[in-house]
C-alpha cells in the first residue's frame, strides 16, 4: 500500500509541474490594470501577441508529447491530450488579427503581400523542414515506395505529419488576399472566407483519417489488407484529420475582431467584470457542447463499422466550432486588464513555427529515454520527466537550427536589392 501511495504521489507531482510551469509562464512578467476603468492600451500590441504566441507554442508541445502511448497509459499530461486545438486556436486568431492590423496601419499592404507573408513567411520554411525531415527519414532508413518520397518532397502528402499547419495557414492567407484585393465589399469577402473555412470542414469530413474512399467498405477494419497501399493510410493525403479544421475558424474571428476593434473594446469596457464572465460562461456552454460532439457523435467514425460516416464528423466539427468562435476573443478581452510577458514566452514567439515543425522529430529520436531498457539515464518511475525535458529540449535546438537555415535560404532565394547612389554632376 505505502509503495502504491509512493507512486502514485510521484505521478500527481509530474501531473501538476506542467500545470503550473504554464500557470507560471501566464504571470511572469504580468502588468495589471484591475482597477474598475483601467485597460491596457497595448493588450494586443506585437510583443504582447508575440508572448501569446509562444504560450500557445509551449502548450502544443506538450500537447504532442502528451500523446505518445508511455503518457496516456500513465495518464500523465491527460489534459493537454485534446487541447492541442485550443492553442493551434489563438494561432489563427493572432493571425488573422496581425492580418487587419496591417491592412489599416501599412500603406500598399497587399502589394507584395504573395511573395513576403505566404512564400516567404509560410511556403520557404514549409519546404526547407521537408527537405531536413527527408534527410532525417533517409538516415533513419524508413521503408517508403519512390513515388512516396516524390510526393512528400513536393509537399503533395506529408514528409512531416505535424506539418499541416503551413498548409492551412497558407490556403487562408491566400484567401484573404484573393478576397481584400478583388472585392471592394467587406462583408462579402468575410463571407467567402467563411465558406472557404467550412468548406475546409466539410473537406475533412470526407477524406476523414485516410482514403476510405479506395477499396471495399470497412477495409481498412483489417490494416493487414494486401489493398492497404501508403496513400491510403493515416496522416499521408492533405486534410486527413479533425486538427487540419476544427480550429481554423479562430482565423475569421480574428480578422473581424481587427476590423471592428474601435467599437468592441469600447463596448467591452463597459461593465467589463459582467461581459467577462457572460463570456466565460458562454465558452463553458460552448466547450461542454464541444465534448459532447466529440464522445457522443465523434470524428473517428470510421471505425464503429458503418462506413466513413461523414455527416457524424462533420456534426462534430459543427459542435466544436463556437468554442473555436470565443476562444481568441476570451483570451484579448482578459489581455485588456492582464498580460504577461518574459524571455521564455517571447523565445517561442519568435521560433514558434520551427519549434512546432521540428517537434515531431524531437519526439521521436527522444523515445529511448522513455524506459530504463533503452534509457542510459535509469531514471525509473521519473523516466516521462526525463522524456519530456529532453523532447522539449531537442525541440528548441532544432527549432532555432532550422529557423537560421530557412532564414539563410531566404537571403539565397530573395537577395535585397542595393540601391542605386545618386549620381553626381561634378561642378
Amino acid at each position: 500500500m505505502f509503495t502504491f501511495m509512493k507512486g502514485l504521489s510521484v505521478w500527481l507531482v509530474l501531473k501538476q509541474a506542467a500545470y503550473y510551469f504554464l500557470f507560471v509562464l501566464a504571470i511572469w512578467g504580468g502588468k495589471n490594470k484591475f482597477g474598475i476603468k483601467e485597460f491596457h492600451d497595448d493588450y494586443a500590441s506585437l510583443d504582447t501577441m508575440k508572448s501569446l504566441r509562444g504560450f500557445a507554442a509551449i502548450g502544443v508541445i506538450l500537447h504532442h508529447i502528451s500523446q505518445e502511448d508511455v503518457f496516456q497509459e500513465a495518464k500523465v499530461l491527460s489534459g493537454f491530450v485534446n487541447a492541442g486545438a485550443y492553442f493551434v486556436a489563438l494561432f489563427f486568431f493572432c493571425s488573422g488579427y496581425g492580418l487587419i492590423k496591417s491592412l489599416k496601419t501599412k500603406e500598399n499592404y497587399l502589394k507584395g503581400f504573395v511573395k513576403n507573408r505566404i512564400v516567404k513567411a509560410i511556403v520557404v520554411p514549409f519546404y526547407v523542414n521537408v527537405i531536413i525531415y527527408g534527410i532525417y527519414l533517409y538516415f533513419s532508413k524508413a521503408k517508403m515506395p519512390a513515388i512516396q518520397w516524390v510526393t512528400n518532397f513536393s509537399g503533395l502528402t506529408m514528409m512531416n505529419r505535424y506539418a499541416w499547419f503551413p498548409i492551412v495557414l497558407a490556403l487562408l492567407y491566400l484567401t484573404f488576399f484573393l478576397c481584400f484585393r478583388f472585392i471592394k465589399k467587406r462583408p462579402i469577402c468575410y463571407a467567402v472566407i467563411f465558406l472557404v473555412i467550412v468548406g475546409m470542414g466539410f473537406l475533412f469530413s470526407y477524406n476523414g483519417h485516410f482514403a476510405w474512399w479506395s477499396g471495399k467498405k470497412n477495409w481498412w477494419l483489417d490494416w493487414g489488407h494486401p489493398d492497404t497501399t501508403w496513400w491510403k493510410q493515416q496522416q499521408v493525403l492533405w486534410f486527413s484529420g479533425e486538427w487540419w479544421v476544427n480550429s481554423s475558424i479562430a482565423f475569421l474571428i480574428g480578422l473581424l475582431f481587427a476590423d471592428f476593434e474601435k467599437v468592441l473594446v469600447p463596448w467591452f469596457k463597459k461593465l467589463y467584470a459582467l461581459k467577462l464572465h457572460i463570456l466565460l460562461v458562454l465558452s463553458l456552454i460552448a466547450y461542454k457542447l464541444s465534448e459532447y460532439g466529440q464522445s457522443k457523435i465523434g470524428y473517428w467514425t470510421e471505425y464503429s463499422g458503418k462506413g466513413p460516416g461523414v455527416k457524424d464528423k462533420f456534426l462534430t466539427y459543427l459542435s466544436q466550432m463556437p468554442l473555436f468562435i470565443l476562444i481568441g476573443i476570451v483570451a484579448v478581452i482578459l489581455l485588456m486588464k492582464y498580460h504577461a510577458g518574459n524571455p521564455v514566452t517571447r523565445f517561442f514567439g519568435k521560433f514558434s513555427l520551427d519549434t512546432y515543425l521540428m517537434n515531431l522529430m524531437a519526439i521521436e529520436t527522444m523515445r529511448f529515454l522513455q524506459s530504463n531498457k533503452t534509457s542510459p539515464f535509469k531514471a525509473g518511475k521519473y523516466n516521462l520527466l526525463v522524456y519530456a525535458l529532453g523532447v522539449f529540449a531537442v525541440t528548441v535546438i532544432m527549432g532555432v537550427a532550422e529557423y537560421y537555415v530557412t532564414a539563410g535560404v531566404k537571403k539565397v532565394l530573395f537577395p535585397k536589392k542595393k540601391k542605386k547612389e545618386k549620381e553626381t554632376v561634378p561642378a
